[in-house]
């Protein structure tokens, strides 16, 4: 999988659906793998709980939120991953 790079600032998952089941694009597959291999987690939000979770990237420090665009679809929909500013992070999160 692709680490990332210094200037990718949103990946966005979608779903899709073959005709019996949905899966997740390259985007879902890759943003699982960032979060369980490379980003560290600081936070998770208090107001939404785990459908927003403040990562950080040990390479070049930037902060990234792990969250769900689509809360109207089945489990919040596709996942998603942006980058904040360390305001952001703080005023959301409390760090």
């Amino acid at each position: 999988m692709k680490e990332l790079s210094p200037d990718e600032t949103l990946i966005e998952g979608q779903w899709l659906f073959d005709g019996k089941e949905v899966t997740g694009d390259d985007a879902c597959e890759r943003i699982k793998w960032l979060v369980e291999n490379i980003l560290e987690e600081l936070a998770v939000s208090k107001q939404y709980g785990a459908w927003e979770t403040l990562y950080k990237d040990p390479k070049d420090n930037r902060q990234w939120v792990h969250y769900y665009p689509k809360g109207e679809m089945q489990g919040g929909g596709p996942p998603a991953l942006k980058v904040i500013s360390h305001e952001e992070a703080h005023e959301k999160f409390n760090v």
